[in-house]
């Protein structure tokens, strides 16, 4: 916790701002691959890797997170391509499989933080109920979810948080279900840390992203990205948000009721929510001394 006072209260001077900007930009390098980049040019992903870069370097730099702590875990997809460029050990997983195997990860070798990139569709479709088990177990991993609402790479299918009424192939004729609430249904499942960012704030998604590295226990952010072939809703983000505090639970999930994932209402951002909680880690460890199994090193 006194890590995360650190970056929320720091004030430094314009000089000092532009002299770590400039060590954070020469530091990036060391996070660049030569891989070529297939993103459709324009597209918001490009910000979300600037801002993860942003924050990997700068924890790096102030020595609150070595680069060979952190391990990217992917599945399929547009997003999932942030594999490639970003030097940093990792994993492609299977489509909605990344936090099993991230799980895997961090019980293997403890010392690791896991940050995983998932879209909508494989976290909220096939891997809902990986992301579900992830808010109980409270594994101390990070699940970054770039939510543009549709199966992008796949030619802009509907997905479970689809807003009523969307034409694509699949629904001529409009979605007629209605989409369910990531962010509630974190929180109801007991998530440990849990926020909300627009893929177009480079800024507040790097000092959100560091916040939830640091965080000891599962950290949940949703990255409301528009996909500018297949959902465009770059105006909505522009226009129809505002900043949120950290509030309590009770508070947190009133907030995050407020708005339905339709393109309409204003959308909250920020952290909603955040505790400390024993990790699973900690509660396997007190298991086995409690029952005094013998612990292999």
């Amino acid at each position: 916790m006194a890590r995360q006072s650190k970056i929320k209260k720091a004030r430094i001077t314009k000089k000092e701002m532009k002299k770590a900007e400039k060590v954070c930009d020469i530091s990036k390098a060391w996070l660049d691959t030569n891989v070529k980049n297939t993103w459709c040019p324009g597209c918001p992903n490009f910000l979300i890797l600037d801002a993860f870069k942003r924050a990997i370097c700068e924890l790096a730099t102030s020595g609150q997170k070595k680069k060979e702590e952190l391990v990217v875990v992917t599945d399929i997809g547009c997003n999932a391509k942030i594999y490639d460029y970003v030097s940093l050990s990792g994993i492609n997983a299977l489509h909605g499989r990344i936090l099993p195997l991230a799980f895997g990860i961090k019980a293997g070798n403890p010392n690791l933080k896991p940050v995983c990139f998932g879209g909508d569709g494989g976290t909220y479709n096939e891997g809902l109920s990986h992301f579900l088990n992830a808010c109980r177990y409270n594994m101390d991993m990070t699940l970054i979810v770039h939510n543009n609402q549709v199966f992008s790479l796949t030619a802009g299918q509907a997905s479970t948080v689809t807003e009523q009424g969307f034409v694509e192939k699949t629904h001529p004729f409009g979605v007629k279900e209605k989409p369910f609430n990531p962010i509630a249904l974190a929180l109801e499942a007991g998530v440990s840390f849990v926020a909300r960012v627009s893929a177009l704030d480079i800024m507040e998604m790097k000092r959100v992203m560091q916040e939830a590295i640091m965080h000891k226990g599962f950290a949940f952010i949703e990255i409301l990205q528009p996909c500018i072939v297949f959902h465009n809703n770059s105006d909505f983000l522009r226009t129809s948000t505002y900043k949120i505090n950290e509030m309590d639970f009770e508070n947190a999930l009133k907030e995050a009721r407020k708005w339905n994932y339709s393109q309409e209402g204003k959308a909250g951002l920020g952290i909603f929510f955040r505790k400390q909680d024993r990790t699973f880690e900690q509660k396997n460890l007190e298991w086995k001394l409690r029952n005094k199994i013998k612990i292999i090193s």
